[in-house]
C-alpha cells in the first residue's frame, strides 16, 4: 500500500501489518488502519486541526454488549437469544460506532422498510430495535423509546397446510427419496413442534409412548404423546446416529440443510413462493388445527404445542369451530330442502 503524501503521517509496521499515526512533536495519535477510507481522512484532519472527534460512550456497540449481559437477554430461550443476536449483530455491523442517543423514529422506519421484501424479518428487526432502545432507557441514555408504536409490515401470516398439499408434499418427498424432508415433515406434523426443535430430536427422546422436547424458543420442557403414524414412520427408517435427523454419529443436521431439503419439495409442489406459498412453520399450525378439529380443549392443544399464550390456541379453536358450524348449517339446509 502506497503511503499517503500527508504531513505528520507516520507508518509503523508490526508483524507485517501497517499502523498509522498522526505525529506532532512527541505526540502520536492512532488513526484508522485503511488510509483509503473516509474515516481515515476525517480522523487525520481532526488530529491535525487539534479538534479530535469525541468518542461517544453511548454507541450501539456498547449498548448491544450491555444488553447481552442483561438479565432480560439471559432469561430468553436459546432459540430466541440466537435470533435476537443475529439482529443485534446486523445492527452493530452497520451502526456500531454511532451514538445511539441520536437514533430517531425515522431511522427505525427506514431500517424496517429496507427489509420490506422479507416482512417477517423486517418486523423482527423493529422489535429488536425497540428492545435495545428500552434497554437504553433503563441505562438512562435516552428518555423515550422512539420505536414504540411503529406499524408492522403486513405480508400475510403463517398458514396451516391444506390436506391436499400435505399429501402432495408426502408423495413428492417419498418419490424423490428426499428422506430428510419427509422425516422433518413427519416429526413436525406428529409432534406439533417448530422445525428447529424437530432437528434436535434424538432417538433417546422417545421412551416408547412419549417424546421429550425442550423448546428452544420458550424453554418449555414437554412430554408429548407420540401418535401411531409417527411411531410407524420412525420404525421404518434407519438409525444413522444419535439424532433422528443425523449429520453423523453424534451431531444433527444443520437447520439450514434441513430447510433446503424441504425447499426442494416445496418448489416441486408449487408452494415455495407466490400466492400459494406455504412454509414449514405452517406444519405446527396444521397440527394445532387438526387437534382443534378433533374437539380437543384449549388446554389439550397447549399441552401438545407448548404455546405459552392461549391466544394462538384460541385462534385454532375459532377456525375449527367455524368449520364445524358451517358443516352443521349446510347439512341442516340440505335436510330442510329435501323435506320440502
Amino acid at each position: 500500500m502506497k503511503k499517503p503524501d500527508l504531513p505528520y503521517l507516520v507508518e509503523k509496521k508490526r508483524n507485517g501489518r501497517s499502523y498509522w499515526y498522526f505525529r506532532r512533536a512527541e505526540k502520536y495519535i492512532r488513526l484508522p488502519d485503511d488510509p483509503d477510507t473516509p474515516e481515515f481522512t476525517e480522523a487525520y484532519w481532526s488530529a491535525r486541526s487539534g479538534r479530535r472527534k469525541r468518542v461517544s460512550k453511548t454507541t450501539w456497540d456498547a449498548l448491544i454488549q450491555s444488553y447481552y449481559l442483561s438479565p432480560a437477554f439471559l432469561a430468553l430461550g436459546a432459540g430466541t437469544r440466537a435470533n435476537y443476536r443475529r439482529h443485534c449483530e446486523a445492527i452493530r455491523e452497520k451502526n456500531g460506532r454511532k451514538d445511539m442517543t441520536t437514533f430517531r423514529r425515522a431511522h427505525a422506519i427506514a431500517a424496517r422498510d429496507a427489509l420490506a421484501d422479507t416482512w417477517s424479518k423486517a418486523n423482527e428487526r423493529v422489535a429488536v430495535l425497540s428492545i435495545l432502545c428500552r434497554h437504553a432507557m433503563d441505562r438512562e441514555w435516552i428518555e423515550r423509546n422512539p420505536v414504540v408504536g411503529i406499524e408492522k409490515l403486513k405480508g400475510g401470516e403463517y398458514r396451516a397446510w391444506p390436506e391436499a398439499k400435505l399429501k402432495a408434499f408426502e408423495r413428492a418427498a417419498a418419490s424423490t427419496g428426499n428422506t430428510v424432508a419427509l422425516t422433518a415433515f413427519e416429526l413436525a406434523i406428529g409432534t406439533g413442534q417448530r422445525l428447529g426443535d424437530c432437528v434436535k430430536m434424538k432417538w433417546s427422546d422417545f421412551d416408547g409412548d412419549f417424546v421429550r422436547v425442550i423448546q428452544e424458543k420458550t424453554g418449555a420442557d414437554l412430554w408429548i404423546y407420540c401418535p401411531a403414524r409417527l411411531w410407524a414412520f420412525l420404525a421404518d427408517i434407519p438409525k444413522q446416529g444419535e439424532f433422528i435427523l443425523a449429520k453423523n454419529l453424534t451431531q444433527p443436521l444443520g437447520k439450514r440443510q434441513v430447510q433446503e431439503a424441504i425447499e426442494t419439495v416445496r418448489k416441486a409442489i408449487g408452494v415455495l413462493d407466490g400466492a400459494d406459498r406455504l412454509v414449514p412453520h405452517g406444519w405446527r399450525y396444521t397440527a394445532a388445527e387438526q387437534l382443534a378439529g378433533a374437539g380437543c380443549s384449549d388446554a389439550d392443544i397447549q399441552a401438545v404445542t407448548g404455546h405459552r399464550s392461549l391466544e394462538m390456541v384460541q385462534k385454532y379453536r375459532r377456525r375449527a369451530d367455524q368449520r364445524r358450524a358451517s358443516k352443521r348449517a349446510q347439512i341442516a339446509r340440505e335436510r330442510n330442502e329435501n323435506e320440502t
